[in-house]
């Protein structure tokens, strides 16, 4: 297979902003000069520990050690190969790759023929919209008060009714029916190869990137025996644990509000009602409930590392849908930000409210929203006689468990007395169950005692990564660990030959002197994408820490001061081996006469050293 010259792998990874393509996902925030930071996409974390330096085109997690450049962050969250994201990015900049021996683009591998086919999907989808045979879609459409721009914001699309009207359009465009299998698009029965989706309204499901990954489909007919609404199976990218949908078009103003706010909705029209009046940061899940996995993404979308954030469930009031905010409320200690549940007075979902009393209404909502917590202890007084005693007491012990479960110090009390309120009883007694109940929801953990960790095919122990938290504290490791991180993040704006000159000499700490030989083994430290060779080249278990230096924030006011900085540090790092240099000869110079040889050799080798530290400190 061809590979992609190393020229046009470099243009490419230059041309391409790091912020960009790690912002689609992450909310990130300034942290220091040419630094930005965010929530952590490779592991669960409250506060912010994952870094990005444009400048370099790097990232680092502090949390999970974590880094890499932009084509490894697209490897590791799409799970497609180097080639794969080159051409992603290259065709993202309208860049034209070229390939060794002039060899032609290889075939593409199945990941991207899935994005592909579902992509080529959509596109036929909103054609057949337009068709007689969707008159039935386009009413269903036009009832609830979507007209035809509406549809071509969303992609909303029309599947033919007939049997493989879609199969035969792709595959006339080059899909394979073993592509369309796995995109989930075409399924095999008794009759063969046939449509998945068949005379339905269809909306795609993209990522958070934008890119089509599956669909969710509408029965539109009478004589369809499926279910109501059928969404794309499980996939190689489809995973509905994980999509939200609506999320592409909601998360700019999420990571841009004040607050930063998500409105979690039902369904596909839901979404699309509150997008029309004014809510754009609203989404969905796809034929699941809202779990973990979605508050993981929201959570790096929103960039929720403080309470300032909030997320309103806005749930149909009948009893599913008050079943599905209480399933929300059990996930709420996931969530940094404040949650609340917004339902119109009527119990009306979005779309129907918007319909019947317009946009002010489903605007209104967010006006009218109660806190969760608010929520749920409501519901769970509703089922009891509050006018008995028996149904007071019955009421506090299945509601004090919620306000026990409230992790803020602050509000707890607050909502003790809201519970004492709503029940009539003394404060006292309530507090007195609230902290029966938070002492019985917390079971005692056993202290284990880990076992080394070893590694699977040799059995030998495996060495945690060297940190800059574990460096010793000393000023001579502080001059070497900020030299260090100055040749990272500025090393190609300071002179090189003095920078040469600064990493000839061993440094003290094992960990940063495996930097060094790294940083000094750079051919052209002013050539893009030297850094992350750099680092990358960085020996075990030491790599880590290389990407700690990169990513830790320059301590210097702008770029202008931190250019002088490191040029100040690496004439440090000279005048401190010329030190260490004269300090040994002086030593020397004791053992040789003074007339020999070696003696007057000693001599004058000490005398350049008082002239080059002469002109260094004077530089």
């Amino acid at each position: 297979m061809p590979r992609i010259l190393q020229a046009d792998v470099d243009e490419v990874k230059a041309r391409t902003n790091i912020a960009d393509i790690i912002g689609e996902r992450v909310a990130l925030r300034s942290a220091g000069v040419g630094s930005l930071k965010g929530l952590c996409p490779f592991h669960d974390e409250k506060s912010p520990s994952f870094h990005v330096r444009q400048q370099v085109g790097y990232y680092h997690c502090f949390g999970c050690g974590e880094s890499g450049d932009v084509y490894s962050f697209l490897r590791e969250m799409d799970h497609v190969s180097f080639t794969e994201a080159v051409e992603r990015l290259a065709g993202r900049i309208g860049y034209t790759l070229h390939y060794e021996d002039g060899g032609a683009a290889p075939e593409t591998s199945g990941r991207s023929r899935l994005y592909a086919a579902n992509t080529a999907a959509a596109e036929f989808f909103r054609a057949q919209l337009l068709t007689p045979d969707a008159e039935a879609g386009r009413r269903f459409l036009g009832e609830r008060g979507f007209d035809a721009g509406a549809a071509a914001h969303f992609g909303v699309g029309f599947a033919p009714r007939g049997w493989d009207g879609m199969l035969k359009a792709l595959t006339a465009q080059g899909f394979t029916r073993e592509e369309l299998s796995n995109a989930g698009l075409v399924s095999t029965g008794q009759r063969g190869v046939y449509d998945r989706f068949r005379g339905r309204l269809v909306w795609p499901i993209r990522d958070v990137s934008g890119q089509t990954i599956g669909f969710g489909a509408r029965k539109l007919f009478d004589d369809d025996q499926g279910p109501k609404y059928l969404n794309t199976p499980e996939t190689p990218i489809y995973k509905k644990a994980q999509v939200l949908y609506g999320l592409d078009l909601a998360k700019r103003d999420i990571a841009r509000g004040d607050p930063r706010r998500v409105v979690v909705v039902e369904g596909y029209t839901d979404v699309m009602a509150c997008h029309l009046a004014g809510l754009t940061t609203a989404i969905a899940t796809c034929g699941t409930a809202f779990g973990t996995e979605h508050i993981k993404v929201l959570r790096r979308v929103m960039g929720d590392d403080n309470a300032s954030g909030e997320v309103v469930f806005t749930f149909d009031g009948d009893e599913a849908g008050q079943k599905a905010a209480l399933r929300a409320f059990t996930e709420d200690d996931r969530f940094n930000a404040q949650t609340f549940v917004a339902v119109a007075p009527d119990g009306m979902d979005p779309c129907d409210l918007r319909l019947q009393r317009g946009d002010a209404a489903v605007r209104g909502l967010m006006d009218a929203k109660q806190p969760m917590f608010e929520f749920a202890i409501d519901r769970k007084l509703g089922g009891f006689d509050l006018s008995t005693v028996e149904g007071r007491v019955g009421a506090l012990r299945a509601a004090a468990p919620i306000v026990a479960e409230i992790r803020d110090q602050l509000l707890r009390p607050g909502y003790e007395r809201v519970l004492a309120r709503r029940l009539g009883m003394d404060p006292t007694e309530v507090r007195s169950e609230v902290e029966r109940a938070a002492r019985g929801a917390s079971s005692p953990q056993q202290v284990r005692r880990e076992a080394p960790l070893t590694d699977a095919v040799t059995g030998a122990p495996v060495v945690a990564p060297v940190t800059l938290s574990s460096l010793p504290r000393s000023p001579d490791v502080a001059v070497e660990r900020d030299a260090l991180m100055g040749a990272l993040q500025y090393g190609h704006q300071v002179d090189q030959a003095l920078l040469n000159r600064a990493l000839e000499a061993p440094f003290r700490t094992p960990g940063l002197d495996a930097v060094r030989e790294a940083v000094a083994a750079a051919p052209d430290r002013t050539r893009a994408g030297w850094v992350t060779e750099a680092v990358n080249s960085v020996r075990e278990p030491y790599r880590s820490l290389a990407g700690e230096l990169l990513m830790t924030p320059f301590p210097a006011r702008d770029e202008e001061r931190a250019v002088a900085t490191v040029a100040d540090l690496t004439r440090r790092l000279v005048l401190r081996q010329l030190e260490r240099e004269k300090q040994e000869l002086l030593g020397a110079v004791q053992r040789v006469p003074a007339d020999s040889d070696g003696g007057r050799a000693l001599r004058m080798r000490l005398r350049d050293i008082d002239a080059e530290r002469q002109r260094f400190a004077e530089s």
